[in-house]
């Protein structure tokens, strides 16, 4: 099963060995099915084959042995999330020893996690659900990697770096997968619709909780909320940078930066399958 549209960096643009999976995460045989065509696949509209898949994903890297979160916590797709590093580190070429600031990093540190495997990076990694905080740490720490990733609690929902970045912070990148939803009604409303989509009643097969889902003003507050605080760290990192959902957002982003003093804005496309996405990187 082969991933479209995958950077070239991207050890998952060739497609899934499940043989070789299973070896990684015994637990997702029983998840693995032939569809129609005949082809070995898993069924995506079942959260539990969807979750062990991306464990099994992720397990292919030396440094990554344990991933243990909650069922209602988002399970990220690691090719895409790993898609979102090497842009990245295309963007931060030839700078060494990387320091990254990844906002909003959910219960599974996914972005610290696929950075130290696969880049040897270090990271800071921030959310405001202590929760989500507590399952990280724990993955950190069964995974060895207490001296590459730090966790710093967000204290105020009205902002996003402010209160995470310290006077003696110095970061080559931040990066961040914004909230997607105004509300949680309009979060669910969009789980209604993907359940009908997969044509079954399965519960969504992404989960997530409040903070991961939803913001208020959605999408494209909470961009423009991080763009002025960016302007505000100015001299904290080289890049700021965030995944942008909505193609819509992007041009009132591009006016905000030019207004806020940035040098530079720039759209990095991505897409993984059917899904077109794109990072906005601007620096000042």
């Amino acid at each position: 099963m082969k991933e479209k549209g995958l950077h070239s960096n991207n050890k998952f643009n060739t497609g899934y060995n499940f043989d070789e999976l299973i070896i990684k995460n015994p637990l997702l045989k029983e998840f693995v099915i032939k569809n129609k065509y005949d082809a070995i696949t898993i069924d995506f509209s079942n959260p539990k084959a969807v979750k062990e898949l991306n464990k099994a994903l992720l397990f292919t890297f030396d440094k990554i042995t344990v991933w243990d979160f909650p069922d209602e916590n988002l399970c990220p797709p690691i090719p895409g999330r790993l898609d979102y590093i090497h842009h990245l580190s295309d963007v931060l070429l030839p700078e060494e020893n990387i320091k990254v600031l990844d906002i909003g990093t959910g219960a599974t540190c996914i972005y610290p996690l696929l950075g130290v495997a696969e880049y040897n990076w270090s990271f800071v990694a921030s959310d405001i659900d202590l929760d989500s905080l507590d399952t990280a740490q724990d993955i950190i720490y069964d995974n060895n990697l207490e001296s590459k990733i730090e966790l710093r609690q967000q204290f105020d929902e009205q902002h996003i770096l402010q209160g995470i970045i310290k006077e003696d912070d110095l970061f080559s990148a931040v990066m961040c997968n914004p909230p997607f939803y105004k509300s949680a009604e309009e979060a669910q409303g969009a789980n209604r619709r993907k359940t009908r989509n997969l044509g079954n009643n399965a519960i969504r097969n992404f989960s997530g909780n409040n903070n991961e889902l939803w913001y208020i003003g959605g999408e494209k507050a909470f961009l423009h909320n991080y763009l002025y605080e960016s302007s505000l760290f100015k001299s904290k990192s080289k890049w700021f940078t965030s995944l942008v959902s909505k193609k819509e957002n992007v041009e009132s982003l591009e006016k905000s930066s030019k207004k806020l003093g940035a040098k530079v804005f720039k759209i990095i496309p991505m897409s993984q399958g059917n899904k077109v996405t794109r990072i906005a990187c601007w620096h000042f």
